[in-house]
C-alpha cells in the first residue's frame, strides 16, 4: 500500500522560505514522475511543479524562479525548495504522481502572513 506523508510546513513571513519534504513507502518514486501540488482555500488544487524520473523539471508561472522541485531516489524522496513566498502561496501542499493518483496523503499546511 502506498503512503506518501509530507511534511515542512508552516508560518513565514512574505519573503521567507520553506522547505517541504515527501517521503513515500509502499513506491520506488523514482520509476515516477512526481510532482506537487497546492490546494489554497475555496479553489481547486494544482499542480505546482513536477520532475520527470529523469531529472527533468517543470513548474507553474507562478512559482518559476521561486521554487525548486528535487528528488533523492536513494532516500525514496520528493522536496520542494520554497523561497522569496508570498501570500498567495498560501495552501495545503501535497505530493502525487503525474498525473495525480486517487490516494492523497494529508498534505502540508503553508501559511505566508506577516
Amino acid at each position: 500500500q502506498v503512503q506518501l506523508v509530507e511534511s515542512g510546513g508552516g508560518l513565514v513571513q512574505p519573503g521567507g522560505s520553506l522547505r517541504l519534504s515527501c517521503v513515500a513507502s509502499g513506491s520506488i518514486l523514482s520509476f515516477y514522475t512526481m510532482a506537487w501540488y497546492r490546494q489554497a482555500p475555496g479553489k481547486q488544487r494544482e499542480l505546482v511543479a513536477a520532475i520527470t524520473n529523469g531529472g527533468t523539471t517543470n513548474y507553474i508561472n507562478s512559482v518559476r524562479g521561486r521554487f525548486t522541485i528535487s528528488r533523492d531516489n536513494a532516500k525514496n524522496t520528493v522536496s520542494l525548495q520554497m523561497n522569496s513566498l508570498k501570500p498567495e502561496d498560501t495552501a495545503v501542499y501535497y505530493c502525487n504522481y503525474v498525473p495525480a493518483r486517487t490516494y492523497w496523503g494529508q498534505g502540508t499546511q503553508v501559511t505566508v502572513s506577516s
